[in-house]
């Protein structure tokens, strides 16, 4: 499909720079096939239906941004695809000057070594440590990667906690799965007092999935991998909830495309540890979500298409539409939308 389809106008000012507080203040706009209708998050209880089951991504957002030196000159990194205990796929700046075997030094006790440049601009890096040790040197030398439209992604102290949602368990995010950051422990309890469950998946966010489409056309887009991990009880429970007619709400995009991932033709979901790429556009058929809750994203970002797959591209240009007209928050510390599929 033509990328141009997914582009919209947004004014700056509607780009949220802080999370709503309470978090679960923030706006909802529920978009049935029929009908828009304003809401607060705080409502979400009384949207769902007792059986029904919010599946979560508990992924933890990791100090992903580095400042090195390579010589003389200065280095920016952000790391976006873990592929093993000490090396990652990162963003690097300028990545045009970095080969193979170069050291880049981001403390006098801390370095990585260039293992190679990607066709896409991306270089990897093998760091001096691995595993828990690395993570540790992340979080003594590194920085919260903000988004770019969030200050310029540049992250201070509130962010540290801002930017980490109510069910960060697992370590390895680059971005959050921002939908889930508008959850309180007050939420949670009304949410169990209805009868809704809960369940967790891990996928680890990383940056390429919030960027912008560059191609001209969807097929010549190049999703980057991420790794994601749902286990046989997370399984059961999701299967053991449709059977009993309950509707799977994913939690955000992250959550949604991991159980597309785990899901067979005929909707049961297998247990699921590895890389998923999956890459969602009108005309998907999708197995094993029946509702979504996810914040308004980026014009002709993957995300959107994704968004515009499920509940209809011309039914969320209409919801856009009118999010802005209205005067929603949008992007990661913005509102959210609950969409209903679309049908037909």
């Amino acid at each position: 499909m033509r990328v141009d389809l997914f582009d919209f106008d947004l004014p700056p000012d509607r780009i949220a720079q802080r999370p709503a507080q309470p978090r679960d203040s923030a706006r909802l706009l529920s978009v049935t096939p029929t009908a828009l209708a304003d809401h607060v998050v705080g409502d979400l209880p009384s949207l769902l239906q007792p059986g029904d089951l919010l599946v979560f991504n508990d992924t933890r957002v990791i100090p992903a941004r580095l400042t090195g030196q390579r010589g003389e000159a200065r280095v920016s990194v952000t790391l976006h695809q873990m592929l093993g205990p000490d090396s990652w796929r990162v963003f690097a700046k300028p990545a045009k000057r970095l080969r193979p075997d170069d050291r880049v030094v981001f403390a006098p006790d801390f370095s990585a070594r260039v293992v190679e440049r990607g066709p896409q601009g991306d270089v990897v890096l093998a760091f001096d440590r691995a595993g828990p040790e690395l993570v540790d040197a992340l979080h003594r030398h590194g920085s919260m990667p903000l988004p770019p439209y969030i200050r310029g992604g540049v992250a201070d102290a509130q962010d540290m906690s801002d930017y980490q949602t109510l069910f960060a368990r697992q370590e390895g995010a680059v971005a959050a799965p921002t939908a889930a950051l508008h959850f309180t422990p007050a939420l949670m309890e009304a949410l169990k007092a209805r009868g809704i469950g809960t369940t967790m998946l891990t996928l680890h966010v990383g940056a390429g999935t919030f960027l912008p489409v560059k191609a001209d056309d969807t097929d010549d887009h190049v999703m980057h991998e991420e790794i994601g991990v749902l286990t046989a009880e997370t399984a059961g429970t999701i299967n053991t909830a449709r059977q009993a007619g309950g509707r799977i709400v994913a939690v955000g995009t992250t959550s949604l495309r991991l159980l597309e991932s785990a899901a067979g033709d005929d909707g049961t979901v297998k247990p699921f540890a590895g890389a998923t790429s999956i890459f969602i556009t009108p005309g998907y058929r999708f197995k094993a979500a029946d509702r979504l809750l996810t914040n308004f994203h980026l014009p002709r970002s993957t995300l959107f298409m994704l968004v515009s797959a499920f509940a209809g591209l011309e039914r969320m240009k209409s919801a856009y539409g009118h999010a802005i007209a209205s005067g929603y928050r949008f992007y990661s510390y913005g509102d959210c939308c609950l969409l209903d599929p679309h049908i037909g």
